[in-house]
């Protein structure tokens, strides 16, 4: 008599909890946002579970924890979560750390500074310690990457992070896109047209700051491509007010007149680095420039350019689209 009771004691428990883990807490689905901190116990999980309404029985769900052997495998981190879910499609959630992921959204043409606050902006990491990293040799040195720091090899695109990404991690994974962007083609290309790849970043980041009209990339890349074969200064505005720290609103002659690594007014020749992290049709257009004989160029104010291939035209078009003449 006695074992038929706990027998049907244990049939009552098992079908009760049973019951329990594929019973959702409400009838109504609210969505909440769940965090489990790093080093968080059970009993705490389990209570913030209860308070938000995520589970109905605390004993219950830790009871179910514990025969499933699922504590020490609860990962940390922010989970989307519902009030219509189930405690077993809770605690599969839990252990199998698909948190919440944030868009983290990098145009193109960004420095290492703006890309820096966007990052702080985002809640990723402090623009400090985004810049630190961008221009720490120890780090720099495990991306094989020549330049002093990582400017030109951020790669623009829309990255997901959970809110607890740090930033190595946030930067690995845009190296890791330039890495996988610029592939065995482009560097044959590239060692095709007698440039490294270092080299091909840094036309490309100028390139991109250059270019206001997507379409016009190719042509404005055959421009630098023909006055660097020509051994003419490239004369690049985005490259002089990347060398100074003292602009503001627009480029005056006394920024055209100093002399900096970056100064393609001063210097012959490419700048001592990128000036910008440029995106792949930038890359593409540095590797691969239109046919042109063009030398010069000027902006319409519409984002697009008037090419021309002699020093006269070219004034010509100065006055008429810059000095209204």
């Amino acid at each position: 008599m006695v074992s038929l009771c706990i027998g049907a004691l244990s049939g009552t428990a098992m079908l009760w909890m049973v019951f329990f883990i594929k019973t959702p807490a409400a009838k109504l689905s609210q969505p909440i946002t769940f965090t489990v901190s790093s080093g968080q116990h059970l009993s705490t999980i389990a209570q913030n579970l209860k308070d938000q309404e995520l589970i109905s029985n605390l004993i219950a769900f830790k009871l179910y924890v514990r025969i499933k052997k699922a504590a020490i495998r609860i990962k940390a981190g922010e989970y989307e979560m519902n009030t219509g879910m189930s405690p077993q499609i809770i605690l599969n959630l839990l252990t199998s750390g698909k948190t919440k992921l944030y868009r983290f959204t990098v145009p193109e043409g960004l420095n290492m500074e703006e890309i820096a606050m966007l990052a702080q902006e985002a809640g990723l990491c402090s623009r400090q310690q985004f810049l630190s990293l961008c221009n720490d040799p120890e780090f720099i040195n495990q991306f094989e990457i020549p330049g002093m720091t990582l400017e030109g090899y951020l790669f623009p695109d829309t990255y997901f992070f959970s809110r607890d990404t740090d930033g190595k991690t946030l930067i690995k994974k845009m190296v890791s896109t330039f890495n996988k962007t610029f592939n065995d083609t482009w560097k044959a290309r590239a060692k095709k047209m007698d440039l490294s790849v270092h080299e091909v970043v840094i036309l490309a980041s100028i390139i991109e700051k250059e270019t206001g009209n997507a379409k016009e990339r190719p042509i404005i890349s055959s421009v630098f491509h023909n006055r660097l074969k020509r051994h003419m200064r490239l004369k690049s505005d985005p490259t002089v007010i990347y060398g100074v720290s003292d602009f503001y609103d627009r480029i005056r002659y006394k920024h055209l007149r100093r002399v900096t690594p970056y100064n393609t007014y001063q210097i012959y020749g490419l700048p001592a680095g990128p000036i910008a992290n440029p995106g792949a049709q930038s890359l593409k257009a540095a590797l691969y420039p239109a046919r042109t004989d063009y030398l010069y160029f000027v902006s319409k104010n519409d984002t697009t350019h008037k090419f021309s291939t002699n020093l006269k035209d070219h004034n010509k078009a100065v006055k008429q689209y810059q000095l209204n003449q």
